[in-house]
């Protein structure tokens, strides 16, 4: 028996899809009822956090039943030490897609445009969706977002946001700071530039221009959930201009963070000597894939994150061919959704036993394909 509800949901949810950006590993386990051996496609960081972290979520486990800080006052004052700016240019939120969905808030509705790369970041596009804003797409060029052209359809469309990432997700590319920084320099005063600088650690020294706090209409989008290897935590943070920040307290929700989350990230702050280890290790790993896939003749995109395209050679369908014999095998990996980068496949760093894996499987798919 069907029934009717009587509640009234609002014209923009009810047409709606009901979706997420991502189908998670945990899903797909659950149909082909066993794990991953390997799970090398969410671009986690598969060497885990900083031991000072482990140890101080351990030994704040007890405390759990009080609430976080609502202001996450420690951490914020920790990272503006850390990125040489004030706490009052920071403001901590659960991950970088909650910050996402905060900052949409603030300027996306009906009627209003938004400036993305069409096949970039999804979750961006699902919150700027959620406030029924219209989202310009430009298209990539050889594999990179383009900055001059998304800022030519910002000026054109009157855009309210203009998401860029750098480095890029789902490919993996950078571009220099300079390049960056130009891109702040002229993006339209009436346009919040979106930043989205989530892989920054593991890209190479220049990637990223100087924090400037001083620029109204910028903001930059930092997490702990990769380099740092805390995705379970979910801790994110945004730094800009304090008139800009100071708004997410008008709408966020302050106690939306997990306290030992943001124990953890204060201790994962404090110990860089790690850091600096584990991007040793995901440069290292991003290397072997390399190998891996010229060993197998397929070549691959440069990568300036923890991730890797790999360029399966043909078209969407034999992407996605590849991609399902891969996961029938236990390997877990993910593409991008959009052509032309839907050629490729996106393998996440993994440990050598991760990687061993792939190799061995990706040969025996391909083969197969063949």
């Amino acid at each position: 028996m069907t029934v009717k509800p009587s509640y009234k949901l609002t014209p923009l949810v009810a047409k709606l899809p009901a979706t997420v950006p991502f189908v998670g590993p945990e899903t797909q386990e659950r149909i082909a009822g066993k794990p991953f051996q390997a799970r090398i496609g969410a671009n986690e960081n598969v060497f885990g956090p900083s031991p000072l972290a482990l140890k101080a979520m351990q030994e704040e486990a007890a405390g759990i039943w009080k609430y976080a800080d609502p202001e996450s006052h420690d951490l914020r004052v920790a990272l503006a030490a850390h990125h040489c700016v004030a706490p009052e240019n920071i403001v901590v939120g659960e991950g970088i897609d909650g910050l996402f969905g905060y900052a949409v808030r603030m300027f996306a509705g009906p009627g209003v445009n938004v400036v993305t790369t069409l096949g970039s970041y999804p979750t961006f596009n699902f919150h700027v969706n959620g406030y029924g804003s219209t989202l310009q797409f430009v298209p990539f060029k050889k594999d990179h977002e383009d900055p001059v052209v998304l800022v030519e359809k910002a000026r054109e469309t009157n855009a309210a946001m203009l998401y860029f990432s750098n480095p890029n997700n789902p490919m993996g590319t950078w571009w220099p700071a300079k390049t960056i920084a130009k891109l702040i320099d002229d993006v339209p005063d009436e346009t919040v530039l979106v930043l989205d600088e989530a892989y920054i650690e593991a890209a190479p020294e220049g990637t990223a221009p100087p924090l400037d706090v001083s620029k109204p209409n910028v903001l930059r989008f930092r997490t702990f959930s990769k380099a740092y290897g805390m995705a379970g935590a979910r801790v994110g943070y945004a730094i800009g201009h304090k008139d800009l920040i100071v708004n997410f307290d008008k709408i966020r929700n302050h106690f939306g963070m997990n306290r030992v989350a943001q124990i953890a990230a204060l201790h994962a702050l404090r110990d860089q000597d790690y850091l600096v280890d584990v991007v040793g290790r995901i440069v290292r790993a991003r290397e072997r894939i390399y190998k891996i896939a010229a060993a197998n003749g397929l070549s691959t995109v440069p990568s300036a994150t923890n991730f890797v395209a790999v360029d399966c050679g043909k078209d969407a369908a034999f992407a996605k061919s590849v991609l399902e014999g891969l996961v029938e095998r236990s390997v877990f990996v993910r593409m991008p959704g959009s052509d032309p980068q839907n050629r490729c496949i996106r393998v996440s760093v993994g440990t050598d036993e991760n990687l061993d894996l792939f190799e061995r499987e990706l040969a025996i798919v391909l083969s197969e394909l063949r």
